[in-house]
């Protein structure tokens, strides 16, 4: 009898970082916490994963990182006073956070790393395959790039990266992979990956974006991943080892993805995103735009 291959359930969030890029915004709020017009951006993270039907979300954390926690905790008090106040909008808004889905938190200590932080999600996810989410992209949920790389992955097996073309120019901002066609336009075989190469060096312009479906087989290259780029354990140079000898924990596919992707740990790119996800919004968008005409004709 073939044994059937677990199904993905469980997401590793990684929301240990300091932001500094939004200092002093960030000196007591984690910038996970930064609001994206009405919502922390930590919340889009969370209904991604769960729109892809992982409702089993694992955060790592660090110091001053208790705010997101509390985010997704029940707030009785304020749910009383809407609730008298019969403010059932504003009720259901709250709500929403604590019902999303079944959150655990871990502390990573150290600031050692995004590998060494998925490292300290080995004890909960076990030896199933699992996602991994970067707090700082959002993904638009009209272009469901999470659910397009679980089902590459329950298909091919072993781990699947996010891709994306960017200029050459901006290469060296990003982990880079070499790769090799498949028969679907948007997935590869991805072949080698280097941690934010110079652009002589970088063996494409397919950068990796903050998502990732991995094998439970990287927890054990983990453990033996030196320090790299930064004096930091480094996923890339961890699934690097998986592409080199797919014996060890399976292939390692790319899915390219064309959709919209908002970078809020960028200063400007957080600005935008919100403007962007503003305009579209049936509630804000009609006034905000016709403001915003104005702004850039007059003003500008």
């Amino acid at each position: 009898m073939t044994q059937s291959k677990p199904r993905i359930s469980k997401a590793v969030i990684p929301a240990a970082g300091l932001g500094t890029r939004f200092l002093p915004a960030t000196k007591a709020t984690p910038k996970e916490m930064l609001p994206v017009v009405d919502k922390p951006a930590i919340q889009y993270v969370v209904e991604e994963a769960v729109a892809a039907g992982l409702s089993d979300v694992l955060m790592v954390t660090g110091r001053n990182k208790r705010p997101l926690e509390d985010h997704f905790d029940r707030n009785y008090e304020l749910e009383e006073a809407l609730s008298r106040k019969g403010d059932e909008n504003r009720l259901k808004k709250v709500q929403e956070s604590s019902d999303l889905a079944t959150m655990h938190y871990v502390r990573q200590g150290d600031p050692r790393g995004l590998g060494h932080a998925v490292l300290c999600a080995a004890p909960h996810v076990g030896d199933q395959p699992f996602a991994v989410l970067l707090g700082d992209d959002l993904i638009d949920p009209r272009d469901p790039l999470l659910s397009r790389m679980v089902e590459v992955q329950e298909r091919e097996g072993g781990s699947v990266i996010a891709l994306m073309e960017v200029e050459p120019e901006q290469i060296h901002l990003y982990g880079c992979a070499g790769v090799e066609a498949t028969d679907e336009e948007d997935v590869v075989r991805v072949t080698d990956l280097v941690e934010k190469p110079d652009k002589a060096d970088a063996p494409s312009n397919l950068a990796i974006i903050g998502r990732y479906v991995l094998d439970p087989a990287i927890f054990a290259i983990l453990r033996e991943t030196r320090p790299g780029r930064g004096n930091e354990i480094q996923l890339t140079d961890a699934i690097e080892k998986l592409a080199a000898d797919e014996t060890v924990g399976g292939p390692v596919h790319g899915v390219v993805f064309k959709g919209r992707r908002y970078d809020t740990g960028d200063r400007g790119d957080y600005l935008r995103a919100i403007v962007r996800l503003a305009c579209e919004r049936e509630d804000l968008g009609p006034e905000f735009r016709s403001w915003l005409r104005s702004y850039v004709t007059e003003e500008m």
